[in-house]
């Protein structure tokens, strides 16, 4: 397998699995359609995806910070297709929210493993990192698109289509799962980390990704109603912006690592909080087409941090990285969740807009718990990694992360 073979299939993996993520919020309009939910009850949809999530993530990083368990990513994978494949085959309302429920336990046990594999694969690199993250905005952007070719040929009864993905992305685990087990069969060196955690700067980081959640998943529960309302095109119209608030995260996950690689990470995201404020704004007030340029310039700015704080985040606790992704990819991320409803039922008071309106407030928060935040060093560890068919002599002293294992040092 050539060297940067696995962070591929990783990568294509999680784009496959966060087609799940972005399919919750890309079915809502049509359970409003089809099942005349308002839209605090639709909410409950993604605020049920999200909730189990949020706890299971943590409890998922914290397991595998003890033992690897890299056979979770395809089990993961499946588990998240099945949940969304059944949830429009019963009207109920309970089992609806019991199907994306499962699809959301799935999730939650895969991010915290794949980011440690993926720091892995990637040898530290937060380029690589970008662009593990940039596979899952990949599976966001496609959800709409694929969400909306099911439902505009069948309706939810055809949901079970939606499994296609998650058996493609187990698929793709298969090989990375091999490598690693061969790793480990190799009897791969490892050391204790060397630094100390700063569970301080922690905290603050994990704030700051609370309020970005809450952000990105309130623009992305009702973003698509909203446009559809402001310039009257209908489904398309609503489709068209959830697909480039989508697409946008894309870009912005591989621009943050290319701007880490120049500057620290703090002082990246720190800027990027600041323009996706006044991006949020455009989208809430400016009128006419111009919305999607405002969306796309909140998904990036939004975005260009994310990866960028998954590994703060593990270089912050590098004693319990998986801990730290569980908390940054899962828990911190699906808190978002929980203010849906209640921008749902404010929309169902006033407006959507008015709802819409405090969420440009949110990256000003996450600006102000990452002011004055340090930049972590990073400790030196090492594993040895399989042989590659790219790899003609072994690295003089080059080092890989294991679970509780961080990369060299951040330039």
């Amino acid at each position: 397998m050539r060297r940067n073979t696995p962070i591929v299939l990783l990568s294509l993996g999680h784009a496959c699995v966060d087609v799940y993520q972005g399919a919750v919020a890309a079915l809502v309009p049509y359970f409003v359609a089809e099942r005349s939910y308002g839209y605090a009850v639709a909410s409950g949809i993604v605020l049920a995806a999200s909730l189990l999530s949020s706890v299971a993530q943590p409890v998922f990083g914290a397991l595998t910070d003890r033992r690897p368990m890299p056979r979770l990513l395809p089990l993961s994978t499946l588990l998240g297709g099945a949940g969304i494949a059944l949830s429009g085959l019963s009207g109920s309302y309970a089992l609806t929210l019991a199907c994306v429920a499962i699809s959301g336990i799935g999730v939650a046990a895969y991010h915290p493993e794949s980011a440690r594999v993926a720091r892995v694969a990637g040898r530290g690199s937060h380029r690589a990192m970008g662009w593990f993250s940039t596979g899952g905005n990949i599976g966001f952007t496609l959800a709409p698109l694929m969400v909306t070719a099911v439902m505009t040929t069948g309706g939810l009864r055809w949901t079970p289509l939606l499994v296609l993905p998650a058996l493609a992305g187990a698929v793709l685990c298969l090989p990375v799962v091999r490598v690693l087990r061969e790793g480990q069969a190799a009897g791969s060196r490892t050391t204790v980390p060397t630094g100390s955690d700063d569970t301080a700067s922690f905290v603050r980081l994990s704030l700051a990704v609370v309020f970005r959640s809450i952000a990105f998943i309130g623009l992305s529960t009702f973003v698509s109603l909203y446009v559809r309302q402001r310039l009257g095109g209908g489904a398309p119209a609503g489709t068209a912006a959830l697909t480039v608030l989508y697409l946008g995260g894309a870009i912005g996950s591989v621009l943050g690592g290319s701007l880490a690689a120049r500057w620290d990470r703090v002082t990246v995201a720190r800027r990027s909080y600041l323009i996706t404020a006044a991006a949020v704004a455009g989208v809430v007030w400016v009128p006419g087409p111009a919305v999607y340029l405002f969306v796309a310039l909140t998904s990036v700015g939004l975005y260009v941090p994310f990866s960028l704080q998954v590994t703060l985040g593990q270089d912050y606790l590098p004693s319990r990285v998986g801990t730290a992704g569980g908390i940054t990819l899962g828990l911190t991320v699906s808190i978002g969740g929980l203010a849906g409803p209640v921008i749902g039922r404010l929309a169902d008071a006033t407006s959507l807009r008015t709802a819409l309106a405090p969420l440009v407030v949110m990256p000003l928060l996450s600006w102000l718990f990452l002011r004055g935040l340090p930049e972590p060093g990073v400790p030196r560890t090492g594993v040895a990694m399989p042989a590659t068919e790219d790899d003609t002599a072994p690295p003089a002293a080059p080092s890989l992360p294991t679970a509780g294992d961080q990369p060299s040092r951040h330039r």
